[in-house]
């Protein structure tokens, strides 16, 4: 009895640890939901993204609202956007194409639309461990570009 009693009282932590460390990593590792993108420049809410995987588990992105700046004209439609990006409303338009899980919390191989200045970059991405921040960065010829933080909408 004793014997049994001493191993129950190290399974039942051993088991615990696991069951919730495991919870967190499956948790941190969705990008699904959405997210709100913040200007570099004034820090107020730029667009709020919605990030799924398709049936493979690749991620995209859409725009679901867009912020102008104060004093700013509200931009509608994909301008300079290459093909067949041009002239596209720009809420409903999918700016995250190929997003791959990779391990842990990254992400990569993915391509990133900034539907304002119409250029595309391939993207990585990291999950914060709360899942609550995404940092993300763009880069052309494995040179780093921009990095951004999005925000987790609650």
């Amino acid at each position: 009895m004793m014997k049994n009693q001493t191993i129950n009282n190290k399974i039942i932590p051993i088991l615990f640890i696991l069951l919730t460390s495991s919870s967190q990593i499956a948790f941190s590792a969705d990008l699904s939901g959405l997210w709100q993108s913040i200007d570099d420049k004034t820090g107020n809410v730029k667009t709020t993204i919605e990030i799924q995987p398709d049936a493979q588990g690749i991620y995209s992105g859409t725009i679901k609202t867009i912020s102008p700046r104060v004093g700013s004209k509200l931009q509608e439609t994909c301008i300079n956007c290459p093909a067949p990006y041009t002239n596209q409303r720009l809420v409903g338009l999918k700016t995250i194409t190929g997003l791959k899980h990779v391990s842990g919390n990254d992400y990569a191989e993915g391509q990133i639309l900034d539907p304002i200045s119409g250029k595309q970059a391939n993207l990585k991405a990291k999950l914060s461990t709360s899942g609550n921040r995404l940092n993300l960065q763009g880069f052309t010829n494995n040179i780093a570009g921009r990095t951004q933080a999005w925000i987790r909408v609650k």
